[in-house]
């Protein structure tokens, strides 16, 4: 290569820095920094809700609690430990406030996985899947969340 193809191939990667400078670069722009925080947590999220095999009763939760089909109690990867949520069928309507105590397999696409309790008052145990929508309602236990550990029949 000549020396004067060598200086004008330098010139061409070094100028657009030179005129663009730091604040103006591009590229500078697309980049996240390293220590980037997770988005503020969604209030409502929609997706595919389903319910608790038989075989997790009585074994321990994320929480350490032991888990019970009767009670009003969800898992999910994508909501804090001892969040109360409300659960909306959008097939039927029908709502119910859960507590989530429990994370499901990091691979599982589901956004919440609820006892058996929690779906039957959705109205979906036959069908095993359903589209919920969800509101998150705090850490605070909501006036209106039924008692957990005495359910309807």
């Amino acid at each position: 290569m000549s020396k004067k193809f060598k200086t004008g191939l330098l010139a061409c990667f070094v100028f657009p820095v030179a005129v663009l400078g730091k604040e103006e670069s591009p590229v500078r722009d697309t980049v996240l920094p390293r220590h980037h925080h997770k988005p503020a947590s969604v209030k409502v999220q929609y997706g595919v809700a389903s319910y608790y095999a038989n075989k997790f009763e009585g074994r321990k939760t994320y929480t350490d609690e032991i888990f019970h089909q009767q009670k009003l109690t969800a898992a999910s990867n994508t909501l804090p430990m001892y969040t109360w949520v409300r659960v909306t069928n959008l097939r039927n309507h029908r709502s119910v406030i859960v507590r989530i105590n429990d994370k499901m397999h990091p691979h599982n696409k589901r956004l919440i996985d609820l006892s058996r309790a929690a779906a039957e008052r959705l109205g979906y145990c036959g069908k095993g899947l359903t589209h919920v929508r969800i509101d998150v309602l705090g850490k605070k236990r909501p006036p209106e969340a039924e008692d957990e550990t005495t359910t309807k029949k």
